[in-house]
C-alpha cells in the first residue's frame, strides 16, 4: 500500500475546519466527489466505529484510531460493506485493512492548513488523485464561507 498525501491552506480557524470535515451536515458535502450520496455513521469518538458509506449503503467499515479535537483525527480501515453486511474478517476482498486515513490541522500565519494522508492501494491512486484536490476545494468553499 503507498502513502499519498494532500493539503490546503484555509482562512478559517480549525475550529470551523473541524466542524466542516465531521459535521453531519457537512461531512456529505465535501464528500460527494468521491461518492455522490456519501456519509458517515458514527460519533466521531476515539475507539468508536464508522460506517462510511454511499447511497446504495455499501462503503468503508472503520474504527476512529485516534482523535485529538480541532488537530488530529486517524481512521483506521478495517473492512467493507456489501450488501448490507460488515466484511472484516481478513478477507482478500478486503485490500483496504489496517490502511490509516489521517487528518491533521494546523495553525500557519492566522490561516489553517489542513494535511490528509492515507494508505492507498495501486488501484485507487489515480481515483484519489483526481478527486482530493476537488473535495479540499469543497471543504475550502464551505470553511471560508462567511
Amino acid at each position: 500500500m503507498k502513502r499519498q498525501e494532500f493539503s490546503i491552506e484555509l482562512d478559517a480557524p480549525r475550529e470551523k475546519v473541524w466542524d466542516i470535515l465531521w459535521g453531519k451536515e457537512t461531512y456529505p458535502q465535501w464528500t460527494a466527489p468521491f461518492s455522490e450520496g456519501s456519509r458517515a455513521e458514527t460519533d466521531w469518538k476515539e475507539g468508536s466505529k464508522v460506517l462510511f458509506l454511499n447511497a446504495d449503503n455499501e462503503g468503508m467499515v472503520a474504527r476512529i484510531a485516534k482523535n485529538i479535537p480541532n488537530e488530529y483525527m486517524s481512521i483506521e480501515h478495517i473492512g467493507v460493506m456489501m450488501d448490507g453486511i460488515e466484511h472484516t474478517e481478513n478477507e482478500k476482498s478486503n485490500d483496504w485493512a489496517g490502511a490509516l486515513e489521517n487528518y491533521t490541522l494546523k495553525t500557519v500565519n492566522g490561516k489553517t492548513l489542513l494535511m490528509v494522508d492515507m494508505g492507498v492501494t495501486e488501484e485507487y491512486e489515480d481515483f484519489f488523485n483526481e478527486t482530493w484536490p476537488v473535495a479540499l476545494g469543497k471543504i475550502k468553499e464551505l470553511s471560508e464561507k462567511k
